[in-house]
């Protein structure tokens, strides 16, 4: 691990992403053992990553654009909003892209409807962590390796169950065990190329980091609030589920704070 660390910024980010694209085969995999998972740990998971990505979104992402764009004399009230908005913005325009591509019955349309949305949705959060890495260079608050590397784990533990959320409706629907395990574990493909792309922009563009940075953290805060809480809230065990989100809040605080 100390290894790692002396690694260039952009080399970390790519095998911190090839990480999270590896969490995800393991949860497509689960098909191969399971017709279903208990439905309770995928969401005690989703719950707990919540609150990690989250804290992240602050604490690795917000708080470093913020003090980027003071030193670069940049209009905070324009880069927090016009940023954080257009992160989300981006991913309410792919969930239309699959929605247009999912209205059809035909089987092939909605696995491919399947594939897009989490290829979207991974899109931003490859880019945040290559973002969070690439903007370590440059030694402002939050943004340490410790914080890229705990987001890149936050991103990776919730992208266990939704490998295994693509995998296991697949093989209900008829495909193969072999055939839903690709289909799911290819959708996290696109996080180590995105993570690259971001963190070479911020060391190569100096200018647009703060935009990166509030983009990156919109598009998690959307994350969080559109797909992972909700997810985890859709069982009796909301307030286990809130607690746990909670704990991961917590976690990914004390990690920054203590140890960033």
């Amino acid at each position: 691990m100390e290894y790692i660390l002396t690694l260039n910024p952009i080399i970390q980010a790519f095998l911190a992403t090839l990480l999270t694209w590896l969490i995800t085969a393991l949860g497509s995999s689960i098909v191969f053992l399971f017709k279903k998972v208990n439905k309770n740990w995928l969401d005690g998971m989703l719950a707990a990553s919540a609150g990690i990505m989250l804290a992240a979104s602050f604490w690795s992402l917000l708080l470093p654009g913020i003090t980027q764009a003071e030193n670069l004399d940049l209009s905070l009230p324009l880069i927090i909003t016009f940023g954080i908005l257009s992160g989300g913005f981006l991913l309410i325009i792919g969930n239309k892209v699959c929605d247009v591509i999912g209205n059809n019955n035909d089987k092939q349309k909605r696995i491919r409807m399947l594939i897009a949305s989490i290829t979207i949705h991974n899109i931003p959060e490859g880019l945040a962590i290559g973002v969070a890495f690439g903007s370590v260079i440059y030694g402002l608050d939050g943004a340490t390796l410790l914080a890229a590397w705990t987001l890149a784990v936050g991103i990776g533990i919730q992208n266990f169950p939704e490998g295994s959320a693509i995998s296991l409706p697949l093989k209900r629907e008829g495909a193969s065990a072999k055939k839903a395990f690709l289909v799911g574990q290819f959708s996290g493909i696109v996080e180590p190329i995105s993570a690259v792309i971001g963190a070479l922009l911020v060391i190569k563009i100096r200018v647009i980091l703060p935009f990166l940075l509030c983009f990156a953290a919109g598009a998690m805060i959307y994350v969080v609030v559109m797909e992972l809480i909700p997810e985890s809230q859709s069982t009796p065990n909301k307030d286990k589920m809130t607690i746990l989100t909670m704990i991961g809040f917590v976690i990914m605080t004390l990690l920054d704070v203590l140890l960033g």
